[in-house]
């Protein structure tokens, strides 16, 4: 997975991996099938790693109120200046140029987190909605903690976790 986090699809071979593992290329071949079996697998790792969307949020019971907040606040508290960024998030930025990587992330997004938001959501075109939240997620993430954004960075995190609440609210209760 780490080879995957730190240089996308494209920027990895099989046998970079393998070597890095210890092992041939032929092992890894055998074991996953390829670079997009083994791909899928580091994928489906990293992804659950949850650090925002976790499972007890995605088999939330309390209301839509109450999860808007839960991942406001998990959002401010994970793009935080000084926080790690999370390895699924690495790989989807540094693999998506990749078409067939795309499909893939796209796939694994959709199980891990788009088809359990769509569940949680009242209304009509939940399946949207819960996209436009993944989309608003992935966009502050990647504005506050990759690209450095100094307005999201020197921001207060209760005021921001106030203002994506009340951002994601909108989204769920369409």
């Amino acid at each position: 997975m780490a080879a995957f986090t730190d240089y996308g699809y494209d920027g990895v071979g099989v046998r970079d991996i393998a070597q890095g593992a210890g092992v041939t290329a032929m092992l890894v071949n055998r074991y996953f099938g390829s670079k997009e079996g083994l791909f899928a697998e580091a994928v489906d790792a990293a992804l659950a790693e949850k650090g925002i969307l976790t499972d007890a949020m995605l088999n939330n019971e309390r209301g839509t109120d109450e999860l808007a907040h839960d991942i406001a606040a998990a959002l401010v508290a994970q793009t935080a200046p000084a926080a790690p960024v999370l390895s699924g998030f690495l790989i989807l930025l540094r693999s998506a140029g990749n078409a067939r990587a795309a499909e893939i992330l796209r796939d694994k997004v959709e199980r891990h987190f788009e088809a359990p938001l769509t569940r949680l959501l009242p209304g009509i075109h939940p399946a949207q909605r819960a996209a436009l939240l993944l989309s608003l997620i992935a966009g502050f993430q990647l504005m506050r903690q990759v690209m450095g954004n100094r307005a999201l960075t020197a921001a207060d995190g209760a005021l921001l976790t106030a203002q994506l609440t009340a951002q994601l609210k909108l989204l769920m209760s369409a």
